[in-house]
């Protein structure tokens, strides 16, 4: 796939810029890539809050990302 980066002026990547043969074989694959209205069941969004709020409450219980993945590779 010949993509293409979008930055802003800080150098961050703000876009991706598809060509349009490749993006309609993306969508001949895909059949609901183009629809937007993605509905998030409110158990998720409930869910979420709760994590956001044990976060909150104790912040010194997460653990970064990368220390996570080791854990986690260190199970395996």
């Amino acid at each position: 796939m010949n993509l293409q980066y979008i930055s802003d002026s800080k150098g961050k990547t703000t876009g991706v810029f598809i060509p349009i043969n490749e993006w309609n074989e993306l969508k001949s694959r895909y059949k609901d890539i183009e629809k937007e209205d993605i509905s998030i069941p409110e158990w998720h969004k409930d869910l979420v809050r709760e994590r956001i709020d044990d976060y909150k409450q104790n912040p010194a219980s997460s653990m970064d990302f990368d220390a996570a993945l080791d854990e986690i590779e260190k199970a395996l």
